[in-house]
């Protein structure tokens, strides 16, 4: 009926699975998108709230640049947990190579896939779901002014 040779054994299958799997890893890393590595790019965003300024450097990767596309909003930031503000944005950002990264600290600035919403972290933090777009230049400590205020996110 069949050939001898049509069959593959268990090894064969679990071993072309294995290396489908890790392929997007490996592409995303030698495209530069590897999340844990992503290198900053000329581009720079200012957000200005109750009278205080925060300036961000975006990395290279198509969310950051969906944000830099999208300039200058006008919307809100609002306190969310002991670590993070958040600003609801008016729609969803592309998430085009995006994964998970490890090496989380104060003064990300990230989006959240789930809402669709920029998170300003000025603390420790663990969450899936984020995409990581810069980092905060400088100083994050306008983020530790607690309230809700109007805030204007411009290129500069």
């Amino acid at each position: 009926m069949f050939s001898r040779s049509f069959f593959l054994s268990r090894r064969q299958v679990l071993g072309g699975a294995m290396a489908t799997a890790a392929m997007p890893y490996a592409a995303m890393a030698q495209q530069g998108r590897d999340p844990n590595s992503q290198e900053p790019t000329d581009v720079r965003i200012k957000l200005t709230f109750n009278d205080l300024v925060l300036t961000a450097t975006l990395y290279d990767n198509p969310s950051a640049r969906d944000l830099a596309a999208m300039l200058p909003l006008s919307l809100k930031i609002e306190d969310y947990g002991r670590n993070e503000k958040i600003v609801r944005l008016p729609r969803k950002l592309t998430e085009d190579g995006s994964g998970p990264f490890s090496n989380e600290r104060p003064g990300d600035l990230c989006y959240f896939k789930p809402w669709g919403n920029l998170a300003l972290f000025y603390a420790h933090y663990k969450w899936d779901g984020l995409i990581r777009l810069g980092r905060f230049e400088n100083s994050f400590d306008p983020l530790l002014v607690r309230g809700e205020y109007p805030v204007l996110i411009e290129r500069i």
